[in-house]
């Protein structure tokens, strides 16, 4: 007979990731001041269990354990029960990680910490089954075990939490160097070289993850070197992704990471930060190269987050689950019977070669399973299956597409994956990002259209009135103070919507907001921005953050910001900020280059040659617009584009006509009304 389900405290929550553990028996709390002063009172630890929604070893902890009556009766018994949503609260997420990794454990999600009242840290553990086994200890016997040692051990217990922070706190301790060089990129470029897959694409084994910033920084190294192998590798891991199974070939969008080496077989949960971030890395490898795989690429991606990941108010959710129906991958993957039943003969013999479909299944774990299940990739390029059939790659390229669309309906009446519909600023920042670069470079004005939307929402609904600004937006409201990432990453998203569009209103809150972001962040005494405000919460050391994992760190995506800033603003103080993060961190930056490549993207702008373009007259008239083309058409990485109409601020056209003037590490060059010249002036006819 199952139980009555009744709702716990999550219930009132509006993080989806919270609501699904609203109905477990355990005794959840939200964080809140109500779960501390409950383990005062009762004198009892504290169970932090930390995840996300689309996290898939955090469902199967839940089902094993948290939606378990036995081990909710003990944790209830022994601690106080917090549920944490990494996802909308990422300082506290950060800080049990920075716990996990000097207590020496292999850290990741789900993350469960037990604490004191007072927050002090003294067990860390990610994915904790219910019984022992395999020498990873179970819930039913941990938690007998923590609360034996609870009252006699509260001393040491205490102590060690007191030891963890020490450590934390002697890591964020920095000496201010000199700086970065040169030297420091072409470290990181030759860590890329020695640790590619000239088989595969990508980086190391597996598992393997997209990581597009590394991807951005080799475009940049090639353009500082003409190292023809950075580019290469770039070309080979986009094209290798895009063919293989990380990339949803029916939906469009990427997986998360691919847990093999050959990009097959991926792990299913789609992120908004990994489409963003690697819609930016085909648009910029589509500007080098002019290959239209890369822009199709680009494009299929950004069909996917309108269509599916783009909320009624025209911002953009966070993701979607790796899992329906209980099991993972389950609405992307196909067997050989049912691509039969969908397609004619023809095109089901079409789809089955193209798609490397096998009877069997095609990975390993399907065919060991015996479920014959495929997933879809492309299992040799176009360009040699169209003549191997007779067909023209256009024709080929034709019948795809009607195959695609057909499995598309076909898919619809499957059960999806859940959404997360939080509405999370820093991601939006990134997709603003690459809707408004994909608008100017692809002359797409829908792109445009939709960055300026989700801008203008987050603008009027995710900001105070003090310019404060709030890093959730669920249910109507707007919550959670604003982190250093949400700050950088939506300036980021707002200078790419200016010099896409040259609409000052952006310009202006680029401005507003970057000097919040120092009020708020910055450390007066050796530079750079700490995660959280100057108000946080005092129960844990304020970090800095650096290193550019899966998403890059706020003070990467700044440095960026903050010198396109003073280029566009001429204030110097911009530019002085910038220098003071790349002291701050050049340390630790110099001990592990190729963990800093969007830093790097900052540091290949700040040593240049870069160029400030200012273009004067009305953007509609015929020799702008020549103008814009010719800019469009370049990779570019390290110009900034301006607008100003004629006679503003001392600009003026030459010959009635739209003109550009261009200034080059603070020397400027005689103005010009032709696009060709313009380029000559940017040096492209150099590279």
């Amino acid at each position: 007979m199952s139980r009555e389900r009744k709702p716990n405290r999550l219930i009132h929550e509006k993080s989806p990731y919270l609501l699904q553990h609203a109905y477990n028996p355990v005794d959840w709390y939200p964080w809140s001041e109500e779960a501390f002063a409950k383990a005062k009172a009762q004198d009892k630890p504290v169970f932090v269990s930390i995840g996300y929604s689309s996290c898939h070893w955090c469902h199967v902890m839940e089902k094993e354990s948290f939606d378990d009556e036995e081990v909710a009766k003990l944790m209830n018994d022994a601690f106080v029960c917090i549920k944490v949503d990494r996802e909308e609260r990422p300082d506290i997420d950060k800080f049990y990680m920075k716990v996990c990794q000097v207590m020496g454990k292999n850290c990741g999600w789900p993350l469960n910490i037990i604490i004191t009242a007072d927050k002090k840290p003294f067990f860390v553990a990610t994915y904790i089954p219910k019984n022992t086994r395999f020498g990873s200890v179970g819930m039913m016997e941990l938690i007998p075990q923590i609360k034996r040692i609870w009252m006699p051990h509260r001393s040491e217990l205490d102590a060690v939490g007191i030891e963890v922070r020490n450590r934390i706190e002697r890591l964020e301790q920095r000496s201010v160097e000199s700086g970065l060089n040169r030297d420091v990129l072409n470290y990181a470029y030759e860590w890329f070289v020695l640790n590619f897959d000239e088989e595969n694409g990508g980086f190391n084994g597996a598992p393997k993850f997209p990581i597009p910033h590394n991807l951005l920084f080799l475009l940049r190294y090639w353009n500082r070197t003409k190292e023809k192998a950075a580019l290469e590798m770039v070309e080979k891991t986009l094209r290798a992704m895009r063919l293989g199974g990380i990339f949803d070939h029916v939906g469009f969008g990427f997986h998360r990471y691919s847990t093999d080496a050959e990009w097959l077989v991926p792990h299913f949960e789609k992120m908004m930060y990994d489409q963003a971030l690697l819609v930016l890395a085909y648009i910029e490898a589509y500007q080098v190269t002019s290959d239209a795989l890369f822009k199709l690429t680009a494009k299929e991606v950004l069909e996917y987050v309108l269509r599916d990941l783009t909320s009624p108010d025209g911002v953009f959710y966070s993701s979607e689950d790796a899992d329906s129906e209980g099991e993972e991958g389950k609405f992307y993957l196909w067997t050989e019977e049912e691509i039969r039943n969908t397609l004619s003969r023809e095109e089901a013999d079409l789809a089955i070669r193209i798609f490397g479909i096998s009877s069997m299944g095609n990975y390993a774990e399907a065919i060991r399973r015996r479920n014959r299940k495929n997933i879809l990739h492309i299992a040799k390029p176009l360009t040699e299956i169209a003549p191997e059939l007779n067909m023209s790659l256009d024709e080929l390229a034709f019948r795809l597409n009607k195959i695609s669309h057909a499995l598309f309906d076909k898919k619809k009446s499957r059960i999806p994956p859940a959404k997360d519909y939080k509405i999370l600023l820093d991601w939006n920042g990134l997709m603003i990002a690459a809707l408004a670069k994909a608008s100017f470079v692809f002359n797409e004005p829908r792109y445009m259209e939709a960055a300026r939307i989700a801008a203008d929402f987050i603008l009027a609904n995710m900001r105070s009135e003090n310019g404060t600004l709030y890093h959730l937006y669920a249910k109507g409201e707007k919550s959670v103070k604003g982190f250093l990432d949400d700050y950088a990453f939506f300036v980021f998203g707002l200078i790419e919507i200016y010099e896409s569009s040259f609409e000052d209103k952006y310009l202006q809150a680029v401005s507003e907001l970057t000097k919040t972001m120092i009020e708020q962040f910055w450390d007066k005494t050796i530079g750079g921005f700490y995660f959280t405000t100057k108000d946080a919460d005092a129960a844990f050391p304020r970090i800095k953050e650096v290193y550019d994992g899966a998403v890059p760190s706020g003070n990467s995506v700044a440095l960026l910001n903050l010198l396109r800033l003073a280029q566009l603003s001429s204030e110097t103080e911009y530019a002085d900020k910038a220098n003071q993060i790349i002291t701050a961190f050049s340390q630790e930056v110099k001990q592990a280059p190729a963990a800093h490549t969007f830093m790097f993207i900052g540091l290949d702008f700040a040593l240049g040659p870069t160029y400030q373009v200012t273009l004067v007259g009305d953007p509609n008239e015929e020799n702008m617009q020549d103008m814009f083309r010719a800019l469009k058409a370049q990779y570019l990485p390290n110009v900034v584009v301006s607008l100003k109409r004629d006679n503003e601020m001392g600009y003026k056209k030459i010959e009635g006509k739209a003109t550009a003037y261009v200034c080059c590490n603070q020397i400027c060059m005689p103005p010009t009304n032709k696009a060709e010249k313009l380029l000559q002036l940017l040096g492209v006819n150099e590279q």
